[in-house]
């Protein structure tokens, strides 16, 4: 070792036993002289808890994170085996939450049930999804594009309200017969028939514009057709279910009913004007350059946040403020897919499979036992493919589509899947249907969903369907989604 070597050697020695040796000896020796110490007898006595100031329940993070994980397992799994059959991943995201639930593993193994998801721990698992729910939303919001909603000619304008109409009549119809009976107590007929007219008439527009996208129907009548009468069809259902919210929270709110009508109307008005005149005006860097910072994302998601505040202070429902929120954010298509880039893959493979699960959890298909109420499940899947499938259908034939291409747009506008799911756990939430009527309804959301890959195939065949003129296939491309 030379001599320089040896001098830098001892110098670090030095500065270790300095900064290092010496400092930790201190510790043990302010260790060794305080342990000997007692407390004061005033520090002994704890104050006890006060009711203004109540310690709040933490989550079991093992067995919170051990849940995510299951499911996140389940959905992927699940999902994938449904799309080696050409299903939508979704539909086997919904039969895995389905599966966890009591329906499959509560019954075969209850006892895993009980351990993987016992009731105390369900709270924060409903809260992760409601986050999940609310972005999901927002998204939707998002692909929303005004344009859908005009200049698509007099098939979308007659049967996109045909689409609404039919299914909505046939769902009071059967309100009077089930009521009586499936009606939680308390709970008027003109809330039943209304909640039960608005998820009759819901079409699932995310889960659609994907098939259309898989399917290559983009940039055709039918796609261009069907997506326009899917958009008017749920901005129409969740405005009626506005007011069955307002309806049914009128007597817990704390506003008054006038306030909420009014409000919620003016809401909407500066939403759609100011607020989205000043959104992009604030972006208008973003916007015309297809980008999005983290600054800019983050306005946006508070945004989302405080509309989804203000909607549910109003009485509504935090969810119609994030859609809301999202229809007024600029819809140039680069940004608009930059913007679902940074959200869409967190909420669709993480946080939607946790509202999957949750409703799976509340869903019991043993509630629906004997030939009777078996019948009325029956009569929930007839009488919505009956309004949605043959509403849409007849009203496109009658106005020129050709039967083939009539009886396709049908079957798409059949499809229910998450939306449908969300309307159903806003019921469930507001006492509006009970837990039968909601495993029913549930189960003619998987059906209406699943049928429509195969019999979609089944009517076009290898046919190609007419090309639309001017070409919505940029549209298509973003409504489309993974979800």
């Amino acid at each position: 070792m030379t001599h320089p070597e040896g001098r830098r050697l001892l110098a670090t020695g030095r500065q270790y036993f300095l900064f290092v040796v010496l400092p930790v000896l201190a510790v043990l020796a302010i260790l060794q002289v305080g342990g000997g110490m007692g407390a004061s007898a005033a520090a002994v006595q704890a104050p006890p808890p006060t009711a203004s100031s109540p310690r709040p329940p933490l989550p079991d993070m093992l067995l919170l994170l051990a849940q995510i994980g299951v499911i996140v397992i389940a959905a992927r799994g699940l999902g994938y085996l449904f799309r080696r059959i050409g299903q939508p991943q979704v539909v086997g995201e919904m039969a895995a939450g389905l599966m966890l639930g009591p329906s499959l593993l509560g019954w075969v193994a209850p006892g895993v049930t009980a351990a993987l998801f016992p009731a105390a721990s369900l709270g924060f698992l409903s809260a992760l999804s409601q986050v999940g729910l609310l972005v999901f939303m927002f998204l939707v919001g998002v692909r929303l594009d005004p344009q859908l909603l005009r200049n698509r000619g007099h098939t979308a304008v007659v049967t996109s309200h045909v689409s609404i109409a039919a299914p909505f009549l046939l769902g009071t119809v059967l309100a009077l017969a089930i009521h009586p009976t499936l009606a939680p107590k308390g709970v008027s007929f003109t809330a039943f028939a209304l909640f039960m007219g608005a998820a009759m008439s819901v079409t699932a527009f995310p889960v659609l514009a994907r098939i259309l996208a898989e399917k290559r129907l983009t940039g055709t009548r039918l796609g261009a057709v069907t997506l326009a009468c899917a958009a008017v069809d749920d901005v129409t259902a969740w405005s009626i279910l506005a007011g069955v919210v307002m309806l049914v929270r009128s007597g817990d709110m704390n506003v008054p009913l006038w306030v909420t009508v009014v409000g919620s109307a003016a809401f909407a008005v500066v939403m759609i004007t100011l607020v989205r005149a000043g959104v992009a005006r604030a972006l208008r860097g973003s916007v015309r350059e297809g980008t999005l910072s983290d600054d800019g994302l983050a306005f946006i998601l508070l945004l989302a946040l405080l509309s989804a505040l203000v909607t549910e202070y109003l009485g509504v429902h935090a969810l119609f403020g994030a859609f809301l929120a999202g229809a007024v954010v600029p819809k140039e298509p680069g940004f608009v897919r930059r913007l679902t880039d940074k959200l869409e893959d967190v909420t669709v493979v993480l946080l939607l499979p946790l509202f999957f699960a949750f409703t799976g959890l509340r869903t019991s298909i043993g509630l629906v036992s004997g030939w009777e109420m078996w019948l009325t499940c029956a009569a929930v899947i007839a009488v919505a493919v009956a309004g949605k499938f043959g509403g849409s259908t007849l009203a496109a034939r009658a106005t020129g589509m050709s039967w083939r291409d009539a009886s396709a747009l049908g079957v798409l506008m059949n499809t229910r899947g998450l939306m449908e799911l969300v309307i159903l756990n806003v019921g469930l939430d507001l006492g509006v249907i009970s837990p039968a009527l909601f495993a029913m309804m549930v189960l003619m959301a998987l059906v209406t969903t699943f049928m429509t890959t195969p019999l979609l195939d089944w009517i076009l065949g290898d046919a190609e369907p007419a090309v639309d003129e001017p070409d919505p296939a940029p549209v298509l491309a973003l409504a489309a989604t993974r979800a």
